[in-house]
């Protein structure tokens, strides 16, 4: 994929300029929001990470907006190290596609860009994930299954959401760690196994059909079981 990255930040924009290339892309960068409105209204690209805070007179939110309303609809990630439930939705109302918070795990940005693109131009942010009758409103923070309210700490949260955009797939301890908690290292602690029981207690046990199942040797996964 051609992907422009407009981050002002020196380190965080050679890290995953980096990584993106390491990974086959081809990748442009801009380091403040009047270039990186430049490029991305000039040229074709695939996907773009945006940065929300950004020098040059154009946050990115209104880099965003201005594409909008020129019909530009390439893909677009916000990373961002505002976090709060209001910045996650003025992105996503907006125009953004996703929503990645600093400090992040690359391998997960990787996933999310890549997924991003797959799901086209044009089809709008996701606003909820699906899993069954397991519903996760990301807007909201809300969780439900089957119609009734799951209550989920933030690790939890991040953890179900983590699981639910890769559904279907073996999902390792590797990428949990990285994903959800942030570690480039394991440090041998049972941390996940002792989340994956809290959650499997809330979204599972008072439910007919377990959704969260262990791969022996593998990892965890999401889905639905065939009757």
């Amino acid at each position: 994929m051609r992907i422009l990255v407009v981050e002002d930040d020196k380190d965080v924009a050679g890290f995953v300029v980096k990584g993106l290339r390491e990974a086959g892309h081809t990748v442009e960068h801009a380091d403040n929001g009047r270039d990186g409105l430049f490029m991305a209204a000039s040229e074709n690209f695939d996907a773009i990470i945006l940065d929300r805070m950004l020098p040059g007179g154009i946050d990115g939110l209104r880099l965003l907006e201005t594409l909008r309303a020129q019909d530009n609809a390439t893909p677009v990630l916000f990373l961002s190290a505002l976090g709060q439930v209001d910045d996650r939705v003025k992105g996503l109302k907006a125009g953004g596609d996703d929503y990645l918070t600093k400090p992040f795990a690359f391998a997960e940005l990787l996933a999310r860009v890549e997924a991003m693109a797959r799901r086209g131009k044009g089809e709008g942010p996701t606003t909820r994930l699906a899993v069954g009758d397991l519903e996760m409103d990301l807007l909201s923070r809300g969780v439900k299954r089957g119609g009734q309210k799951v209550d989920l700490q933030p690790r939890e949260f991040r953890l179900l959401e983590y699981l639910m955009r890769h559904a279907g797939q073996v999902v390792t301890r590797t990428m949990l760690l990285e994903g959800v908690w942030d570690y480039h290292f394991d440090p041998q602690t049972n941390v996940i196994d002792v989340h994956v029981s809290r959650l499997r207690q809330k979204i599972d046990k008072p439910f007919d059909a377990p959704l969260l199942h262990t791969v022996r040797n593998a990892g965890y996964m999401l889905r639905v079981e065939e009757p």
